[in-house]
């Protein structure tokens, strides 16, 4: 009997446990996940300050302006970026006003540079009087302070990723130290006595290894920099202490090949012995065997199939989301998106179709394509190599036309 990868989802995420949290600051937190929310001690802006360079005024002294009929007002002095200067300006004057300066509290507009005229044409700003040529409504050009986050405003929330744009949020808005969840210490295995490491001679039967490339490399798109990667041959019992030894100081633990029923599926025989670990077929092509769960040792195993699509999938679809939940991020998903089949292929009814597809664009919205044949994506390691997204197709849908539409997600730029 097969389940359904819904389900062995929602067990892992059930078995799995988050990570301790730490505090750290800001500039370290780059891609560790928020373990609580972080308010602004600032307002955003911290003053009304200017959007434009120009000259900071009162609306009603220009209120007739036109460049027929400009308006002069005397310049009594400037006020750049930075500056704590709050001039005083009366009726009839006005101040040169940087982008970002604060505006003057006796000034409720700024006029652009490109709407004045100053005493020479060579030079844009006026040095004693401006002539400006348009009206200026009360607030123009101005950034309210508070506009953007008021102080005390929730700038960042538990459970959300400290990219590059949050981080800049979190610093202008005041924050110096987050608590975060520590990334996980990943190892990976790759099993199979037909592996031979890059450059070695192949004899029949041996085949290049590529599985812990594969799995490091997805591992490094999140974040991640495994702790180990190694290789095994298919030998349950040295099978089992390495897993052993990896326990002992991992959090998790990846493993490709040996997952099967076979007599030699050495991964799964060594894992008969762990009680909480469990062996499952899953509703799904490609990637139907699998094996997850707690070791003895402390680390949670993902058993992967060997072949590379399989692996790639079942990484996808079952270690992601929870190397995700382990840090607390609040969405473990990635977004699905709608796009057209630029050509027919079978499906896999009864089973949840992940295909690797090359994703494009027109002018009606995201084409997709196989990017391996249909029939024959669990080995496909070459055609897999340049796919950009997977398209997944329900167990009841069965085949796909070209101009239906299907789901996909992105995993390549």
């Amino acid at each position: 009997m097969r389940i359904t990868v819904e389900e062995h989802l929602a067990w892992i995420l059930a078995a799995i446990e988050p990570l301790p949290e730490r505090e750290v600051p800001v500039r370290d937190a780059y891609g560790l996940t928020l373990a609580e929310t972080v308010r602004a001690r600032y307002a955003l802006p911290l003053w009304h300050n200017s959007a434009m360079d120009g000259y900071a005024l009162r609306s009603a002294d220009v209120a007739a302006a036109s460049d027929a009929t400009p308006v002069e007002l005397r310049v009594i002095g400037e006020v750049a970026a930075g500056s704590a200067a709050d001039p005083a300006i009366a009726p009839g004057s006005a101040v040169r006003i940087m982008t970002g300066a604060p505006v003057p509290s006796d000034a409720d507009t700024v006029v652009p540079v490109e709407s004045t005229r100053g005493e020479r044409p060579e030079n844009p700003w006026a040095d004693r009087t401006v002539r400006v040529l348009v009206p200026a409504p009360a607030g123009a050009n101005i950034r309210r302070r508070g506009e953007d986050v008021a102080e005390g405003g929730v700038i960042a929330r538990t459970g959300q990723s400290l990219g590059a744009a949050r981080l800049a949020a979190l610093a202008a808005a005041g924050a110096d130290r987050v608590v975060v969840r520590e990334r996980p210490r990943v190892a990976v295995l790759a099993t199979g006595s037909e592996l031979r490491g890059a450059g070695e001679e192949l004899e029949r039967g041996q085949i290049p290894e590529s599985n812990s490339l594969l799995i490091a490399g997805l591992l490094r798109e999140l974040g991640i920099e495994p702790v180990e990667v190694r290789r095994s041959a298919d030998d349950a019992a040295s099978l089992a202490q390495q897993l052993r030894d990896l326990g002992s100081h991992c959090d998790v633990i990846v493993t490709t090949g040996g997952v099967g029923p076979g007599r030699h599926d050495v991964v799964r025989i060594a894992l008969e012995a762990e009680p909480g670990v469990r062996a499952v077929r899953v509703a799904v092509r490609p990637g139907q065997p699998q094996c997850a769960g707690r070791l003895s040792s402390g680390a949670f195993v993902f058993a992967l199939p060997g072949n590379p699509v399989s692996a790639a999938v079942s990484f996808e679809l079952f270690v992601r989301p929870a190397l995700l939940a382990v840090q607390g991020r609040s969405e473990v998903h990635r977004l699905r998106l709608p796009a057209r089949a630029a050509a027919p292929w079978r499906g896999a009814v009864g089973r949840l179709q992940v295909l690797p597809v090359v994703v494009t664009e027109d002018a009606a919205g995201l084409l997709c394509a196989p990017a391996v044949d249909p029939s024959g994506v669990s080995h496909a390691v070459g055609g897999h190599g340049g796919a950009n997204g997977y398209a997944l197709v329900a167990a009841d849908r069965g085949d796909v036309a070209a101009g239906e539409t299907v789901s996909v997600i992105l995993v390549a730029s």
